[in-house]
């Protein structure tokens, strides 16, 4: 059964000149294998996550919430002790552990969110069995289409990419 079909580029100009032609032509489903961080990549592609910060700030606050809120708990209500005259809340002490709950929670957080937001851990890809796949982790660059866009079209598709002057391959399940 179908998957898609992958194509192959030399250099990674030629694949960041041909994702917005292939974007221009209408299809969605699509992916890039590198060998090495490609700068404009994410953006040819689309895919700029605005979630991202606002998850880190939820995080954040949420952390410093409970940092704060488990002291001053214990403090005045779980064990209430007046020592040298001080006040029972005595913020100013709370704020290193406050700060770094907030940080822990941020960085375990997003780990998890990140995770989660790119569907990993993925035990199977059809891409990964795919002939030239090791190339693309090599010296070569990758476009991978989807079958599932609504584009797809198995022969206008590879007519389309080896226009674009790549090699293309079928991807099977």
């Amino acid at each position: 059964m179908l998957h898609g079909l992958m194509a192959y580029f030399k250099t990674p100009e030629e694949l960041l000149e041909a994702i917005p032609r292939v974007r221009a032509a209408g299809y969605r489903y699509l992916e890039a294998y590198t060998p090495f961080p490609v700068e404009g990549l994410a953006d040819a592609l689309g895919r700029r996550d605005e979630r991202i910060p606002w998850i880190a700030f939820s995080l954040g606050v949420v952390g410093a919430l409970v940092g704060f809120g488990m002291q001053a708990w214990t403090q005045v209500v779980g064990y209430p002790l007046n020592i040298g005259g001080k006040p029972l809340l005595a913020w100013p002490a709370y704020v290193p552990i406050t700060f770094e709950l907030t940080i822990l929670t941020i960085t375990l957080g997003l780990f998890v969110s990140l995770l989660a937001l790119n569907n990993l851990p993925l035990a199977y890809h059809p891409v990964t069995q795919a002939p030239g796949y090791r190339q693309a982790l090599t010296d070569h660059f990758a476009l991978y289409l989807e079958a599932r866009d609504p584009r797809f079209d198995l022969e206008a598709t590879r007519a389309f990419l080896q226009t674009l002057g790549a090699e293309v391959e079928e991807v099977s399940r």
